[in-house]
């Protein structure tokens, strides 16, 4: 069978379009760095490809969840710093109350310090991060504490919160995040039990919320505080005195808690930082292409290229008087 002048002409056509198709294909992977640019490009790792990219999205979603709780734990540290801070100074006034020889408008002085040492304290517990307050519990819109305008020392009952000398208005519960698979951590403090001393909180009704044995109101502390130093009472004082201390270590004892919580939080995002590096590093097998492979393909393809468009011009440039 003869081919005719016309059927070498369609023969070296295709060839020089297959060879230009394949020179813009590794052109594309150089350009991107990437040799899985479409499904069709390789379907066996699809699958692979696809449920990577997933599991990096899930580890970036997480590692933003958590770093979010990280900074709200670092901003709660601090108030707790400053609570303790307020406790230490009421401490310091109670012993010059106690241990210096002082009239009555000394001790007034002092009281009136420590009254505002405890504004201060009401500060701090209605502390807020991103416009949500840190000690409420699920209540984050509202604010925790408030004065209560009913306390008086005579009637105060420590099983009944509506004769506290501040109203809690959040709740009990705190915010739990997942870290790893199955484990999760509490990643806050609930007003209730830091300020308050109580574990439990029931916001329907004032009565059966109490300060558990061994723990304590620090807004009581540094209102009894500041009542045994206007009545110049001694007893009072000392009892004030030993009372404080005891709120004192309250913050301190969770407020460590936090900070065990908030080194848990940074270790399991130094563990997924580890395991994208590694899943990015399996992605990488099966997208990304070889620099130095690509260009030598590419220029072994621009040669192929040139050749077909030399031997076809060649072959267009013939004619029947070339055998003649």
């Amino acid at each position: 069978m003869k081919a005719t002048q016309g059927t070498t002409y369609r023969m070296l056509g295709s060839r020089v379009n297959d060879v230009a198709l394949q020179l813009e294909e590794l052109r594309t992977i150089g350009a991107t760095g990437k040799k899985l640019n479409r499904a069709s490009d390789d379907p066996a790792s699809v699958r692979p490809v696809l449920n990577t990219r997933k599991q990096i999205s899930n580890i970036d979603r997480n590692l933003e969840t958590m770093g979010k709780s990280l900074d709200t734990m670092q901003a709660t540290d601090g108030h707790l710093e400053h609570v303790e801070n307020i406790m230490q100074r009421t401490k310091e006034i109670m012993t010059n109350a106690i241990n210096g020889a002082m009239n009555d408008d000394d001790l007034t002085v002092l009281a009136d310090e420590i009254a505002q040492l405890r504004n201060e304290l009401l500060d701090s517990a209605n502390g807020m991060v991103d416009g949500k307050y840190l000690f409420g519990g699920y209540e984050e819109d509202t604010v925790p504490f408030v004065e209560n305008p009913s306390y008086d020392p005579l009637t105060y009952d420590p099983n009944d919160s509506a004769t506290w000398p501040y109203l809690y208005q959040g709740d009990e519960n705190a915010t739990s995040l997942e870290i790893t698979t199955g484990e999760r951590l509490t990643v806050n403090l609930t007003g209730n039990d830091l300020f308050f001393g109580t574990s439990t909180w029931d916001t329907t009704t004032s009565t059966n919320n109490s300060t558990e044995t061994g723990r304590y109101d620090l807004f009581l502390e540094l209102t009894q505080a500041e009542e045994a130093l206007r009545s110049s009472d001694q007893v009072a004082m000392q009892t004030a005195m030993d009372d404080l201390e005891g709120a004192a270590e309250q913050n301190r004892r969770l407020r460590s808690q936090l900070g065990n919580r908030a080194s848990r939080v940074e270790t399991a995002m130094d563990y997924q930082e580890g395991v994208k590096v590694d899943l990015s590093q399996v992605l990488s097998r099966y997208e990304d292409a070889d620099a130095v492979e690509s260009f030598n393909a590419i220029i072994q393809q621009e040669t192929a290229f040139q050749a077909a468009l030399s031997v076809t011009a060649q072959v267009s440039s013939m004619s029947i008087l070339d055998f003649i």
